[in-house]
């Protein structure tokens, strides 16, 4: 009966706060405006995050343990201060003390002495990691259902079962958003759904490696899609002296949009890989420790051919002011 609830109620939950939200004032507050850092072309409510914090929260409070309803928490909290920002804009020192905060009481909770520091820094890199490849319809939504799904699915075999239902309430949650956000989109998640859910993957992964729920790289390995493009192109930026934090179009799914995909090829095509990440992560999960080492050394390999690949055919420079979601609503594509 829990896995019934953990997998239908937060998603039920998601899609009618979304559907409630969009009927109040919040759908003109709460907008998305192209501007020239934008694929969009058409304002578009960001109140999916709203929908899916609810849902995922209230539903995961019933089965995690502390350090799980400690996490949630904090990702709640992260709500608040995200949505606050994605109404009226706060400076970047007041989001990222938030974030820091919420990333120091995980570390703390967690380990012990420097360690501390590490894993903070690194929860609130996901945080906004995931923040910063929520830019085109389906994908931190397929991200979520995907990634989250894994680790609950991993969660299971190893036993932990209040975190394995912890993390098939989140995929849940945005799976109902994911049924508003495929493309073409009608509403965007917003900072209140994208940064308390990097937050999370990297809260929870940190848990369940502290739990014995998985090893360390797992987590890793499964959100490595996001992690790859969002950490390569944070550190072009700030070899070449650019502010990091400034709204830009250089991450490699921005520029393929801008090269003349489609959202929803860029969908599928990066669910594949996604799905493609989480099978592998299972599989090295039950194989012995060659084999682990065997698939984390094929992932590098591959990102390290992918990322000099995409430089050559699709560059920085591109120019293309592509409307993407407008192009997208061609029926059929």
């Amino acid at each position: 009966m829990s896995w019934v609830v953990a997998l239908a109620l937060p998603s039920a939950i998601a899609a009618g706060v979304i559907l409630l939200a969009m009927r109040t004032a919040l759908r003109d507050r709460l907008v998305d405006r192209p501007n020239e850092r934008s694929l969009h072309a058409e304002p578009t409510p960001r109140l999916g995050g709203l929908g899916v914090m609810v849902g995922a929260v209230s539903c995961a409070m019933l089965f995690g343990e502390t350090p799980h309803r400690i996490a949630l928490a904090c990702a709640l909290a992260l709500c608040a201060v995200s949505a606050v920002d994605d109404w009226r804009s706060l400076p970047v020192a007041v989001r990222l003390s938030a974030h820091l905060a919420a990333a120091v009481v995980i570390a703390g909770i967690s380990t012990s002495g420097a360690w501390i520091v590490v894993i903070a820094l690194g929860i609130v890199w996901s945080a906004n990691l995931y923040n910063f490849m929520d830019g085109a319809d389906g994908l931190a939504g397929l991200m979520a259902v995907i990634g989250f799904g894994t680790l609950s699915i991993a969660a299971s075999h190893s036993g932990a079962i209040p975190l394995a239902l912890v993390c098939a309430c989140v995929a849940s949650a945005a799976g109902g958003f994911l049924a508003f956000n495929f493309p073409p989109a009608r509403i965007f998640m917003g900072d209140a759904g994208s940064v308390p859910l990097g937050f999370l993957a990297a809260a929870l992964g940190t848990i369940g490696t502290v739990e014995g729920a998985w090893p360390p790289w797992l987590p890793l390995l499964v959100f490595s899609p996001f992690i790859a493009d969002a950490s390569v192109t944070l550190i072009r930026r700030v070899v070449r002296g650019e502010r990091a934090w400034v709204a830009h179009r250089e991450h490699a799914y921005q520029r393929l949009v801008l090269s003349g995909w489609s959202a929803r090829k860029l969908a599928l095509v990066m669910a594949g890989l996604m799905l493609c990440a989480a099978a592998s992560a299972l599989a090295a999960l039950r194989g012995g420790e060659l084999l682990q080492r065997g698939i984390l050394l094929a992932w590098l390999i591959l990102y390290g051919l992918l990322v000099p690949a995409l430089e050559l055919k699709y560059p920085r420079d591109n120019k293309n002011r592509i409307g993407a979601r407008q192009s997208n609503r061609t029926p059929g594509e």
